[in-house]
């Protein structure tokens, strides 16, 4: 090997393996010290030249070298008590190409616990560092998600991870479809963080939580005096307050058809009249759409303007239901256990295979959402260390299991329709016409069902 023309020599090994490590010690296969840097020498106070050749054991206090030799198995950040003090070292084999142990060579990490405690504390500090900016940067921005919180491997979400970082840069509107709990506002927190606006202010709309009477003054503010009741010295709007960051407009498939008018202009102008206002104000948003509607058919239903709907539609992004990504069930499922057993102080540390079986059968109407709920849920229940059956909620199990030999064929099919009609109205957030059309039955005959079930949904 050369650097810069110059060959590599033995003495320049040496210095950069002494200068490398706080302290290094290479033992052959028999546990003999073949190489011990300054560091260490000076750490067990032992002549170099006198500790080469000799077993390590004859100079090193309480070692595990001659045994790490033998297991071949390597030994991370272990105490050793060694001088009267306990100091954390690594042990790790060394294999020639055969696959066969021909030494091993151990580091240490610190010398003693004292210097352990400088540098955790250290590392307590940095976090702590770390954690204030982060609350910082949520509370000056809005953003709490970022692409790392978006759990799963599986080739769709790998794949539209990859589409956030290429859209991300740009300012053009985006419109994130999905069902109800699939994450749209996870990816919508994502694509501004990683965006060219991510210093300046997240804002997100829930259309379908404002009145609809309300909706006007809560985009686009009002000034002072505009109203009776408005508040002295008037209100910024959403639009204000996202200027030169990112408005998500959450449920916008719920938003009137007049308040679509209004939104759409503010859209073209790129600018908002406050309620009250004698003049339109500039703003300067990048706006982020999410929806769960079909808007498709809202729009040949005359439920919603084909105009806006071109606006926000600049790029397509679906993320799919839980039911079509099932192979990240496990991880999401070990993620929610974890956050969940750490936030509730209870030691569940697995989830049974069998488990994991119903979860790979569940229809999961609510996708990822539910599937927390569902967990939080089971970990309340569970007594041991490992997430059972028994420790799910019945009404969970209840959704998708049909006790053969219990129930009649007529009171099972029953029950089944029970649940599949409640999972229909439940998909399309109460909208009982989209169930209707989903199921493929009249909404007459739906509500017939309803009335003969007492579905209360």
């Amino acid at each position: 090997m050369k650097v810069r023309g110059t060959r590599l020599t033995d003495e320049m090994i040496d210095t950069i393996i002494a200068n490398a490590f706080e302290g290094i010690v290479v033992v052959d296969e028999k546990g003999y010290i073949v190489y011990m840097n300054e560091s260490y020498s000076n750490f067990v106070e032992v002549e170099n030249d006198v500790a080469i050749g000799k077993h390590v054991t004859e100079v090193i206090e309480n070692t595990r070298m001659h045994l790490v030799v033998q297991s071949g198995k390597e030994e991370l950040a272990d105490l050793q008590y060694i001088r009267g003090n306990y100091m954390i070292a690594n042990r790790i084999p060394i294999f020639n190409k055969q696959g066969k142990v021909i030494g091993a060579f151990g580091t240490i990490l610190f010398r003693d616990t004292s210097e352990w405690d400088k540098m955790n504390s250290h590392v307590k500090s940095m976090m702590s560092r770390i954690q204030n900016y982060l609350q910082e940067y949520e509370s000056q921005t809005g953003v709490k998600y970022s692409l790392e919180d978006i759990i799963g491997d599986s080739e769709v979400i790998v794949s539209l991870k990859n589409k956030v970082k290429q859209i991300a840069p740009s300012d053009v509107s985006v419109l994130i479809r999905g069902e109800s709990g699939t994450g749209k506002e996870l990816f919508a927190h994502s694509i501004h963080q990683l965006s060219n606006r991510s210093s300046m202010p997240f804002i997100k709309v829930n259309c379908a939580a404002i009145p609809e009477h309300l909706l006007e003054s809560e985009l686009f503010g009002y000034e002072d005096g505009a109203f009776t009741g408005a508040k002295k010295g008037g209100k910024k709007g959403k639009f204000q307050l996202a200027d030169g960051g990112t408005l998500f407009l959450d449920e916008i498939g719920d938003m009137s058809l007049p308040m679509q008018i209004k939104l759409l202009r503010a859209l073209q102008e790129g600018e908002v009249e406050p309620i009250g206002a004698s003049r339109p104000i500039k703003v300067d948003v990048r706006i982020i759409a999410a929806t769960n509607r079909p808007l498709e058919k809202m729009i040949e239903e005359k439920r919603f303007r084909e105009d806006l709907y071109y606006r926000i539609h600049v790029i397509p992004f679906y993320i799919p239901s839980l039911r079509d990504r099932k192979e990240d069930l496990p991880i999401l499922a070990n993620h929610f256990l974890r956050k969940i057993s750490k936030r509730t102080g209870k030691r569940v540390r697995n989830i049974s295979p069998e488990v994991l079986q119903i979860f790979s059968k569940s229809p999961w109407p609510g996708n990822i959402r539910e599937l927390e709920n569902v967990i939080q849920a089971a970990v309340h229940f569970s007594v041991g260390e490992t997430l059972l059956i028994q420790s799910l909620p019945d009404y969970f199990k209840d959704s998708f299991t049909i006790n053969l030999g219990v129930k009649t064929l007529k009171e099972t099919l029953e029950e089944t329709e029970k649940q599949v009609i409640i999972g229909a109205i439940e998909k399309n957030d109460g909208d009982k016409l989209l169930a209707a059309k989903q199921l493929g039955i009249s909404k007459s005959s739906l509500y017939e069902k309803i009335k003969k079930y007492k579905i209360t949904v």
